[in-house]
């Protein structure tokens, strides 16, 4: 079993994003899913806060040098390419992508870890972490 294969996590929150909160790819993702998803079924924690810190090294992610971000759905935590796929198949707007997590994990990996080892030269990086919106601050739990 890879260290970022799928992991049990009954005692986290249901539809919880761990981000990089300085990472502007990573807070375009979060926008990207705040407006696919209506009915608010994500919650957000940006790595750098006090509890992205303890959850991030609860499931063996670096907080200082983050390699994935993670998502939990019914009492499961995904890494990497498993996370994002994963949440691309709860969002209605996106669900069909969820038929590319039937390619073997050792092909979409690399592609996730090439953007991720690239993110802050390729779309930048920013001294503090997104500010939600008045309207969406109480999807963020830090």
């Amino acid at each position: 079993m890879s260290r970022w294969s799928p992991q049990p996590a009954p005692q986290e929150p249901d539809g919880l994003i761990l981000f990089d909160g300085v990472c502007v790819f990573c807070s375009r993702w979060v926008r990207f899913v705040i407006d696919h998803d209506p009915e608010g079924r994500f919650r957000f924690l940006p790595i750098q806060s006090v509890a992205g810190r303890a959850l991030a090294m609860r499931y063996g992610i670096d907080p200082e040098a983050p390699q994935t971000n993670a998502v939990v759905l019914d009492g499961r935590i995904f890494f990497k390419s498993d996370a994002a796929l994963s949440v691309l198949g709860v969002l209605r707007d996106t669900r069909p992508l969820a038929v590319l997590k039937a390619a073997p994990r050792v092909l979409r990996d690399p592609v996730y870890d090439l953007i991720a080892k690239n993110r802050y030269a390729i779309f930048g990086r920013t001294e503090t972490c997104m500010a939600p919106s008045e309207a969406d601050r109480a999807r963020f739990l830090a």
